[in-house]
């Protein structure tokens, strides 16, 4: 493809301007440090070998130990995982790229294993998601996840506490942004949706009170960040993690409008998620809902191609698309679509867990020519 390609068309997303509308999407992979939830020298590796995106959003990191829902995530609530974050900025940032690391609180979708002094996991609700699984060591495969609890209204302001410190960390790491986790079953996507937040006080019950949370966690993220630097990601009708809401439409129209109100950068959509969907294919009532609401950056993300990315670029359903499978397999997939090469596969097999194997070990464009 030549310069004229939308997918190469730079894009200023909040104050930075992206040299193209390719993101790399978060993707956990499971390599932190055994000991410690500690990035090392073989995550820095990973993510400069994928420099390339037009932004590197980085895979989900716990913002607190109570936060962690799998074995082997990274976090960023230690001085030695601020240090071990920092090598991986600085790698991206020598090669050219741009990088921002994902907040992240699992809620229920946890075990006592994984939690401070096998403490049982905290919800917005005592539901148990059905079907739920995680997996707490490297010879456990997985396990369902148990009955949590409900966090009690004073235990909130601690939950927004960890999402702030968890940025002000990002920040002396030396990354360039920050999106909010709200999807895919997690805690703030546990707030807002309708079957899995059943409660009777401030923060549940109406639309406006299952919001507060993830609003109330926005602002604490853009204190230390400000808007240009914030996004969030949300995923409205996806089913992972026993995940649905009466009425994703009202609820994600009416999410965004608040986010347009508070002015973050951008918003990243999970349109259609191979772990699980609601809805046969894209969900574009929800999609119409979001944009019509909110005026800022939207990432469309989900089984997109290259050319049905442009298509939807040009289009205007989505500014910029973002790549996770591909980005696994592809280190380079920026200059793989500019030349129409061919895509490497991947292996399922090594998604999570293990060493370079699946990892850093894809070869690059370069290497194979």
């Amino acid at each position: 493809m030549d310069n004229q390609d939308v997918l190469f068309r730079s894009f200023t997303l909040g104050d930075m301007t992206l040299r193209n509308r390719i993101i790399m999407a978060p993707l956990t992979r499971s390599r932190a440090a055994q000991t410690g939830d500690i990035p090392t020298d073989i995550n820095a590796e990973y993510y400069r070998q994928r420099a390339g995106a037009g932004l590197i959003i980085a895979e989900a990191t716990q913002v607190s130990p109570q936060g962690k829902g799998y074995a082997f995530t990274p976090g960023i609530h230690s001085e030695n995982q601020v240090a071990g974050w920092h090598k991986v900025t600085t790698a991206v940032h020598k090669a050219g790229g741009r990088i921002h690391l994902q907040l992240w609180h699992v809620g229920r979708i946890s075990h006592p294993e994984l939690q401070p002094n096998g403490e049982t996991p905290v919800a917005p609700s005592a539901i148990k998601p059905q079907g739920a699984q995680t997996f707490i060591s490297a010879d456990s495969g997985m396990v369902d996840v148990p009955e949590p609890r409900a966090l009690a209204t004073d235990e909130i302001p601690s939950i927004i506490d960890q999402f702030r410190q968890g940025a002000e960390n990002a920040k002396r790491a030396g990354f360039d942004g920050v999106e909010i986790h709200a999807a895919n079953g997690y805690l703030l996507d546990q707030f807002l949706r309708s079957e899995s937040n059943q409660r009777t006080d401030a923060y549940g019950g109406s639309l406006e009170s299952r919001l507060r949370l993830p609003l109330e966690v926005v602002n604490a993220v853009v204190d230390v960040w400000g808007t240009e630097r914030t996004g969030i990601r949300v995923s409205p009708t996806g089913s992972f993690n026993d995940m649905r809401d009466t009425d994703p439409v009202e609820t994600y129209g009416t999410f965004a409008k608040h986010l347009n109100e508070i002015g973050i950068a951008y918003i990243e959509v999970v349109e259609d998620s191979f772990q699980g969907n609601l809805e046969k294919g894209r969900p574009q009532a929800v999609i119409d809902a979001i944009r019509s609401n909110f005026k800022r950056a939207y990432i469309g993300n989900g089984h997109y191609t290259d050319s049905e990315a442009r298509q939807r670029v040009e289009e205007g359903l989505c500014d910029l698309a973002s790549f996770g499978r591909p980005f696994i397999a592809n280190p380079d997939l920026p200059a793989r679509f500019r030349h129409n090469a061919p895509l490497n596969e991947w292996d399922s097999s090594t998604f999570y867990g293990g060493d370079e194997r699946g990892y850093t070990d894809y070869p690059a464009l370069n290497a194979e020519q």
